[in-house]
């Protein structure tokens, strides 16, 4: 058995003593010959070089909770004086390459230089797309923010960025922060690698947060298997006040279902956590897979109907888009 490279612990019921994994749920992990099967087959919708957008420009400090899009994963959380950032990439790629791989075709929502000062980071898995070294070098400079991240990340991390502060923890271990604000880690059904022999040796998480006397849940990457494990979170946690939930990069469901949710998988994540506001992340801005770039949004749309749910309690992000909750309402840059 090939010794884990970024975690040693003890056996428990979702780490074997070497990877990772999912309990009671279906295998995460794809062969070459899938990979290959899935790229010989494709068809996949092909999406704009570029699409324009309005950025905006965040208050240094807000009181009630806010949140702006950024782009794919990466959202800023603003309450109670606190600037949080969920799985930040600012880089042109979600690659480990600066000349290949998924190329972002919007601007980031928030320009690196318009940050409010950042407190902390949200890091949910080492997949490129939402663990970039650049990044957190670049946020690690100019804010030196605490980073939180499930076992075996904070092992990636500390090698490119010594300095860095960071917090790790297991599924549901809890971090208080400042008395206005705690981090917990809750289960995502997901799976983790930074090449081909590491796969599954770091967690993935998703993060629940109490801040500002308001319940968030940032779920992370995440496919929908039984539904188990989202529920499971009602029971523990109640319901959140704001659930951030992944809706893009889904197709083929042969080759992705064990890996991201569609939208009506999403959806079905929304009844069962009793969301009462949810944000729609994780499209739109990197293409990962065969779906058109605002599929994802129409989907969406199409499912809430079909659930019989309300619309505007759901609702796809563009980068740029500011959400206010509390107080006030949506608001727009």
């Amino acid at each position: 058995m090939t010794r884990n490279k970024y975690y040693a612990g003890p056996v428990t019921d979702h780490f074997d003593g070497t990877r990772f994994f999912n309990p009671g749920q279906p295998s995460t992990d794809r062969s070459l010959r899938d990979l290959w099967r899935w790229r010989r087959t494709s068809h996949r919708t092909p999406w704009p070089d570029s699409v324009p957008i309005t950025t905006a420009v965040p208050e240094k400090s807000v009181d009630a909770l806010r949140i702006t899009m950024v782009g794919h994963a990466t959202v800023l959380i603003q309450a109670a004086g606190l600037n949080i950032l969920t799985d930040p990439v600012w880089s042109e790629r979600a690659s480990p390459l600066r000349w290949a791989g998924p190329k972002r075709v919007n601007a980031p929502g928030v320009a690196f230089e318009n940050l409010p000062p950042i407190d902390a980071l949200l890091i949910s898995h080492n997949h490129y797309d939402h663990l970039d070294l650049v990044t957190l070098r670049r946020l690690q400079a100019e804010h030196n923010p605490l980073m939180i991240m499930p076992l075996g990340n904070d092992h990636i991390v500390k090698k490119a960025i010594p300095q860095a502060r960071i917090l790790t923890g297991d599924w549901y271990d809890q971090h208080v922060i400042t008395p206005a604000l705690s981090v917990t880690l809750t289960p995502a059904y997901h799976w983790s690698a930074r090449g081909i022999f590491d796969r599954r040796m770091a967690l993935w998480a998703g993060f629940w947060l109490n801040i500002g006397g308001q319940k968030l849940w940032f779920a992370g990457d995440t496919a929908y298997g039984d539904g188990t494990l989202f529920r499971a979170l009602h029971t523990r946690y109640g319901a959140p006040d704001v659930a951030i939930i992944p809706i893009g990069a889904y197709e083929p469901r042969w080759f992705m279902a064990g890996q991201h949710v569609n939208p009506h998988e999403a959806v079905c994540i929304y009844k069962d956590t009793q969301a009462k506001q949810v944000i729609g992340i994780h499209w739109g801005t990197f293409q990962l897979t065969d779906e058109g770039i605002r599929a994802p949004e129409k989907a969406l749309q199409a499912a809430l109907l079909a659930g019989n749910c309300n619309v505007e309690r759901f609702r796809a992000a563009s980068p740029g888009q500011v959400y206010q909750f509390g107080s006030s309402q949506e608001s727009h840059p």
